[in-house]
């Protein structure tokens, strides 16, 4: 067999290229997912310099032919696919909004991206995944997903009312089980990473953790190895399993 073969999308900047260096740096051919197939050029540029075996896939998680296009092109080149990382998100378009503020054209935005943009792409590699030996999917989730710490008020994130962004966070941990239990007598193992609150460009870089730090578990679990975990939620380091 030869070496593993891995999709991520958004992966021309923030955790979706961390993930993308990562996973070249131990030999896996990556699938850099990029709207602007400009920017992930730069970033399959910037990747082999590495030494990656790195190749840029235009991808618009929200665009139906887009990732129908994608599927074919993997199957034609590749024959599978062994990990499918469904990083490409999106927080807010314009500001922040309490919830009884927050336009349905916000919620329909955020959604088409986090939430049917995360099925989209799954269901349409699904039948590349199967053809891996052990196929792995990673939906990169986030701790204001979680319905548990939502609903402390002694958590350091209950402040953090985001309708929009964080119920597209647990739908996308709802869809993590879903898609765990359809595939559970499969060797596929579906899980949720939480990466933590890093400086990316989706908060303004005001995170606490760098782009690298929160790519670490998402990593951790695009290789699981056999006897791995299947349908849950899990942050790096300390952060340990993460409450629904």
């Amino acid at each position: 067999m030869s070496t593993r073969v891995a999709l991520i999308t958004g992966a021309n900047k923030g955790i979706g290229l961390e993930v993308a260096r990562r996973l070249g740096a131990v030999g896996v051919t990556v699938l850099a997912g990029a709207r602007s197939a400009e920017r992930g050029a730069a970033a399959v540029t910037a990747l082999r310099a590495e030494g990656a075996d790195a190749h840029v896939l235009r991808l618009d998680v929200t665009d139906e032919a887009s990732v129908t296009a994608a599927a074919k092109l993997i199957e034609g080149e590749h024959g599978r696919l062994d990990i499918l990382v469904n990083n490409a998100g999106i927080a807010y378009s314009g500001g922040w909004f309490t919830a009884a503020e927050t336009p349905v054209s916000e919620m329909r935005g955020v959604y088409e991206t986090n939430v049917f943009g995360v099925v989209a792409v799954t269901n349409a590699m699904l039948p590349l995944l199967r053809q891996a030996p052990a196929g792995r999917v990673v939906n990169v989730s986030s701790d204001l997903g979680s319905l548990t710490w939502a609903s402390d008020p002694e958590h350091p994130y209950y402040g953090a009312n985001l309708l929009a962004y964080n119920s597209a966070k647990t739908a996308v941990n709802a869809i993590t089980v879903s898609y765990a239990k359809d595939l559970r007598d499969t060797p596929i193992k579906v899980n949720a990473a939480n990466p933590g609150y890093c400086a990316t460009d989706l908060n303004g870089h005001t995170g606490v953790r760098s782009a690298a730090e929160g790519a670490a578990e998402v990593v951790r679990l695009a290789q699981l190895p056999a006897e791995g975990p299947t349908g849950g939620f899990y942050g790096s380091g300390a952060d340990g399993p993460i409450p629904w």
